[in-house]
């Protein structure tokens, strides 16, 4: 047809030149065109384009002209050559009468669409004259353009064209096939219908139909006609096809609850490029569930993640019922919460709320208060048929929580008799609390808010023997032990698990009192009563003789001790001085000699040597055996140089030296005093000394010369020094602390190196302790210690050590807590040095030191359970720091067997995070239930506990675990920044693993 429209052109264009200028007949030019125009026709563009330039260059005649560049243009289209568009389009523009206007926008339309270039063809068919097109021209007009629109998905545009030859004979097939593929993507199916059955009986659509027709008759809900036209075509469907067949076969028997006949054919289905989306997840795990196939209902509905509509909530609700089954009830409080929170279907979100409100109440919670959720439910759904239940729940709640401070600020906004009852007990479980975490006040003050409500008679008891605990912690002896006989007067004390340590600490009381008499009673009741605890009752029998021997009943004392002494358990160097002591005020020295001469040997290291080294000298002084006094000095002298009493050793041997007329050696020792320890009362008491045997001498002016040199003494202004210093003591002495304060400041400020200087810095660092002005005592207690071993250095260190740990500047701290643990007498202050020297050492991160002072720690057996755990979780926390994790692990491990709050919930969550690590993640997240059960008010701990639940359900191929997990700790643990980009971080990996297989994920950070 090409041809023939060629050569007529030719034709026409050779009569038309005949007639005008015959004498151009056989001319060159008519020879090129039409040999150019041959070469046109045989796809020859590049060299026919040449010659029609040619051509068009040579000849006058503008129809030639026109012609020529037609076909240049046409060539350049053809050729793919720049600028092809702007030569076709001057063509036009220069030859606007050209009969071949109209048929240039359309033959590159034609080409470009026969070549698959719609978006090019379109273009041009949008440049054609529509109007002068008729008959078949117009038809292929309108199905090009129409099957171009189509393919650039313009569906509206391409209806509008397909619709004009729906019913051509030549293109009516094809029309409605794509106006019926229009019609099924947009959903309107019964169109999309219609118009495949007009169509259907044409070979050429039979097979391509096949699949639609299935699939229309599902979307139309001919589920029968679905399954039928499925299965008839599964045999001979492509891998693609067979995969969307399965679905919707599959998917129809689940339409009609058919779930056996639905699970083979939903199992096949392959998802859409590969992946499944939320709803093929669902009705996997959908159909699974109704056939009580709990494991695999799981499997299926875990794999929703991120889903937000109603499809994702009826999924939740069943994966929660689903973990029930199968007895997963921390999987199941989290699925029950997820669909809760949901508003698609009023119903599920009521009952998933309440499974989810029961469920915390059963295993606890960490996002909430179990009090809180119970309290919530009722307030949002007032007329549930639960509504008793849940409040019988809600009470005791209050108590199973241990949330105590949360429970009691729900409590006090809800004071019904109910919630009273519950308060007393609350507000007493807080009390016990905060009395372990040595917040001894706020402790006494929750006791007596539990004694306003005197519900339960108890709880009433308890309360009252607590609150005589805080008062004995805080010295109010005499209110404690009034406290203990309330305790004591109530019928339902001895019911209560603290009555077996009455008689202990009321003895305690009195004793600390100074009420001996009925100190020792109470011990020896307690004594007699307890067989079975050696540790107390060893401490029992050494109170016992202490109270005895204070009492001047010596031998009551000594059978005390003896009892002691025969436990072998701590403190028995102690008992065994006490003892060698007693026996001195029986007049049995020699028994007393001989305890003291041995203790040395019996007990090398205990802090008692110095004690009875001091008194076997004074026992030989006072039987004139001066040699071996002064021998028993020496070696105190010797033996334990940093003692307090080898100044008072060195007194008592000056005086020996003096009253045996040796005066010379009397005196170097007093002047040695003076020099080694001034400002101590010894170093007074020696000027003192020497002064009178300087006078009995007659070596007056020898004294005034020595005592010159001494910068805490002046002669002359000694009276005025005493007096002044008097006058400050007496005050402080009568607690008139402000009176105290200003005339020991002054006294310093007057006599910065009086006599009394030491004890000036003393009071005045006691005085800004007891105000909690711990700046101001640090000069003071410093120049305490500075000086030598006195009867205030080891107070001043303790103090000062406690001074620079409030204030957290453990590099101070730690020289200081050294002094202390080398220097002090009394045990509970060597304690208190190791102790905080383990816990500077670790917040210094030396965490090596921190280790061996907590090992220090353990070896003492006096100490309590706090004092270890503390020296645990050190070694712990040291050891997690150092990579250790073995050794962490021991740590802990005996963290769990004694510690409470804090330090519990820590060993918990390591329990969890060692079994994660060991890859048992069920009993990891087994663990993390109990830390949310039982210690939900640690919200830190709690917070990371989720995390590595996360991590472990992910571990288990739980993807709606963990995600669920990880956004509800972002969502509501905002407190804890670290662990929140952890959560983050950890959930932008899962989504992204997860988003491999479903289409319904959406990564973190997408659009």
């Amino acid at each position: 047809m090409q041809k023939l429209i060629t050569v007529l052109t030719a034709f026409l264009l050779y009569s038309t030149v005949l007639s005008a200028q015959q004498t151009a007949i056989y001319t060159d030019d008519l020879v090129k065109y039409n040999k150019a125009l041959s070469l046109y026709n045989s796809q020859q563009y590049l060299a026919a384009q040449t010659l029609f330039e040619e051509v068009k260059n040579e000849s006058n005649d503008t129809t030639i002209q026109g012609d020529c560049s037609y076909y240049i243009a046409n060539a350049a289209v053809r050729l793919n050559q720049q600028g092809a568009d702007n030569l076709m389009q001057r063509f036009v523009t220069d030859y606007p009468t050209s009969t071949k206007r109209n048929s240039a926008f359309l033959d590159v339309a034609s080409f470009y669409f026969d070549n698959g270039k719609y978006a090019y063809a379109r273009k041009w068919y949008d440049r054609v004259d529509e109007g002068n097109l008729t008959g078949s021209v117009r038809e292929t007009f309108d199905f090009n353009n129409g099957y171009s629109y189509y393919k650039s998905k313009q569906f509206d545009q391409a209806k509008t064209f397909l619709n004009r030859v729906r019913d051509s004979q030549k293109y009516g097939s094809q029309a409605k096939y794509y106006l019926g593929f229009m019609a099924y993507e947009g959903d309107d199916y019964k169109e999309a219908d219609e118009l495949f059955d007009a169509v259907e009986d044409k070979e050429d659509y039979k097979e391509e139909l096949a699949y639609f027709k299935a699939d229309l008759n599902f979307k139309l809900g001919k589920f029968d006609q679905a399954i039928a036209e499925g299965t008839s075509q599964l045999p001979t469907a492509n891998p693609k096809e067979k995969s969307e067949l399965n679905k919707i076969i599959g998917e129809s028997y689940f339409n009609q609850e058919k779930y056996a006949e639905a699970l083979p054919y939903l199992k096949e289905y392959k998802g859409k490029r590969g992946k499944w989306n939320n709803t093929d997840y669902y009705q996997l795990g959908y159909t699974y569930y109704k056939q009580g196939d709990y494991e695999n209902a799981i499997n299926e509905f875990n794999k929703i993640v991120d889903g937000s509509n109603s499809v994702a909530q009826n999924a939740y609700y069943h994966l929660a019922e689903s973990y029930l089954k199968t007895e997963k009830k921390q999987q199941a409080l989290n699925a029950f919460k997820n669909a809760s929170e949901m508003d698609f279907d009023a119903k599920i979100k009521e009952d998933s709320g309440l499974n989810y409100a029961k469920l915390s109440y059963e295993i606890g919670n960490a996002y909430q208060t179990v009090p809180q959720i119970l309290a919530n439910y009722v307030k949002d759904y007032p007329k549930t048929p639960a509504k008793e239940e849940l409040e019988a729940l809600l009470i005791d709640s209050y108590i199973t929580s241990k949330n105590y401070k949360e429970a009691l600020v729900l409590l006090e906004k809800n004071k019904s008799f109910e919630n009273k009852v519950a308060y007393q007990k609350v507000a007493f479980y807080r009390g016990v609390e905060l009395y372990n975490a040595g917040s001894y006040l706020e402790s006494q003050e929750m006791f007596e808010k539990s004694l306003k409500e005197p519900r339960d008679e108890q709880f009433v008891a308890r309360a009252t023997y607590w609150g005589a605990e805080c008062d004995y912690i805080l010295s109010n002896h005499k209110e404690a032990i009034i406290g203990y006989k309330q305790y004591l007067q109530n019928s339902n004390a001895s019911s209560t698990p603290e009555y077996q340590d009455l008689d202990y600490n009321l003895a305690y009381a009195y004793f600390s009192d100074k009420d001996y008499e009925n100190a020792a009673s109470y011990f020896e009741k307690f004594t007699s009563n307890n067989t079975d605890d050696n540790v107390r009752r060893n401490d029992a029998y050494l109170r016992l003789g202490d109270s005895r021997f204070i009492s001047s009943k010596y031998w009551p004392a000594l059978e005390a001790y003896n009892k002691a002494i025969a436990l072998n358990a701590a403190d028995k160097d102690y008992a065994t001085f006490q003892k060698s002591m007693s026996y001195g005020f029986v007049n049995r020295n020699d028994d007393k000699i001989e305890g003291l001469s041995n203790f040395s040997q019996s007990f090398p290291k205990s802090s008692y040597r110095d004690d009875a080294l001091y008194e076997l000298g004074n026992v030989y002084v006072s039987q004139n055996k001066n040699a071996q006094g002064i021998a028993a000095y020496d070696q105190l002298v010797r033996d334990v140089p940093g003692s307090s009493y080898v100044s008072r050793a060195l007194l008592k041997k000056a005086l020996i030296f003096d009253n045996n007329n040796d005066s010379d050696k009397a005196l170097a020792i007093l002047r040695k005093v003076a020099a080694d320890y001034p400002g101590t009362p010894e170093s007074l008491q020696a000027v003192t000394t020497a002064k009178l045997i300087y006078i009995d001498l007659g070596r007056v002016n020898e004294y005034g010369q020595w005592v010159s040199t001494l910068d805490f003494i002046d002669v002359e202004d000694a009276e005025l020094d005493d007096a002044a210093y008097t006058s400050a003591e007496k005050q402080y002495l009568e607690n008139n602390a402000n009176q105290a304060t200003r005339l020991l400041d002054e006294y310093i400020e007057t006599y910065p190196n009086g006599q009394h200087a030491l004890k000036a810095h003393f009071y005045l660092g006691q005085l800004a302790f007891a105000k909690a002005d711990y700046p101001t005592t640090i000069p003071h207690y410093q120049y305490v210690i500075a000086k030598e071993r006195s009867e205030f250095t080891e107070q001043a260190l303790a103090r000062l050590g406690q001074v620079f740990l409030t204030e957290q500047t453990y590099a101070e701290a730690i020289p200081v807590l050294e002094r202390l643990e080398t220097e002090a007498d009394f045990p509970q202050n060597v304690i208190f040095a190791q102790s905080n020297l383990m816990k500077s050492h670790y917040e210094l991160d030396n965490y090596a030191q921190a280790v061996t002072y907590a090992e220090k720690v353990l070896t003492n057996t006096k100490i309590d359970n706090a004092v270890k755990s503390d020296a645990q979780v050190i070694i712990a926390r040291a050891s997690i720091k150092t990579g250790d994790e073995d050794r962490a692990k021991t740590a802990y491990n005996e963290v769990r067997q004694i510690a409470t709050g804090a330090l519990a919930a820590e060993a918990l969550y390591y329990d969890a995070y060692f079994k994660h690590q060991a890859n048992d993640f069920a009993g990891s997240n087994t663990t993390v239930q109990e830390l949310a059960r039982d210690y939900s008010g640690y919200k830190e701990f709690g917070a990371k506990g989720l995390v590595l639940m996360a991590k472990n359900f992910y571990a288990l191929e739980d993807a709606y675990q963990a995600t669920y997990i990880l956004e509800s700790v972002i969502t509501n643990f905002a407190d804890f920044p670290e662990v929140v980009k952890e959560s983050q971080a950890l959930l932008v990996t899962i989504k992204a693993n997860e988003a491999k297989t479903n289409s319904s994920v959406e990564e973190e950070g997408g659009n």
